[in-house]
């Protein structure tokens, strides 16, 4: 089993998600070492959020057998599930518009573990919770290089104010923030510019080098990455190959948001 701390190891055999429509994504192979960064390449509606939901444990597969940091999916979900974190994901990891940076960073801070120790420093009004809190808050910014002072009106800029690369950012900052050992970032490059994808880009490359395995969705992905392809190859653009030996391949049927979260559903009851 995988021990290391941080990154989780990721290898998939034959792995498929079926869905209302018929089948998300079949016959998907990927071998990745902790740290690794993941891309997930295929046009919108090619099974590629399955994918990411069912590395992460929120999606049961019909086929195939994976394992992430060790643990067999789809008999560990639940496992993988404490282990991993989604950002981004269209229904099911979304900001809300209303809501502030700071609102969303600090109701985040509170849904994780408390610290231990004294009475005190578990209370949300004590001084450590307080202070670890904070650091937690600014640890998880500096990770995906989102400044609070490059925002509009700082951390109290609302969501849907925020341009579209430092939401990412903060989503992802969501994400990390408990020091998940893998997370699963949908959408990476969609409405972003050139100059904007390739800084989304960098951002996940620091997390991976990091430690932390990232496996992210995209429509084009970078050259150093793990590339696993969820489109068909009459469908699929033509791309360069990924300088590893690593890829994927998968068949795919139309599925829909709603398809994904209505199979996500299900993984949960089951």
């Amino acid at each position: 089993m995988d021990t290391t701390r941080q990154g989780a190891a990721v290898n998939a055999r034959g792995i498929g998600v079926k869905g209302p429509r018929g089948w998300a994504f079949r016959d998907v192979h990927i071998t990745a070492d902790p740290g690794a960064l993941i891309a997930v390449e295929g046009p919108s509606g090619s099974g590629r959020t399955c994918l990411l939901l069912a590395l992460t444990g929120r999606m049961k597969l019909a086929e195939g057998h994976a394992t992430v940091a060790g643990f067999p999916l789809p008999k560990r979900m639940g496992t993988v599930r404490s282990l991993t974190a989604i950002a981004h994901v269209p229904g099911i990891a979304d900001l809300e518009p209303a809501l502030t940076a700071g609102e969303h960073l600090e109701e985040q801070a509170l849904l994780g573990r408390r610290m231990a120790g004294s009475l005190g420093a578990r209370l949300p009004w004590g001084r450590r919770y307080k202070e670890a809190t904070r650091a937690r808050v600014e640890a998880a910014l500096t990770a995906v290089g989102l400044d609070p002072a490059t925002l509009p009106k700082g951390l109290r800029t609302a969501v849907r104010d925020l341009e579209r690369i430092d939401a990412l950012r903060l989503s992802i900052a969501l994400a990390v923030m408990h020091g998940p050992r893998l997370v699963a970032v949908d959408d990476v490059d969609l409405k972003l510019s050139e100059d904007e994808r390739s800084l989304a880009w960098q951002m996940l490359r620091d997390l991976a080098l990091h430690g932390t395995t990232v496996v992210a969705a995209a429509s084009t992905a970078p050259r150093d990455a793990i590339v696993v392809r969820t489109a068909t190859a009459a469908t699929e653009p033509a791309a360069s190959p990924a300088p590893t030996s690593t890829t994927g391949t998968a068949g795919t049927t139309d599925i829909h948001e709603e398809e994904a979260a209505h199979a996500l559903a299900e993984a949960r009851r089951a």
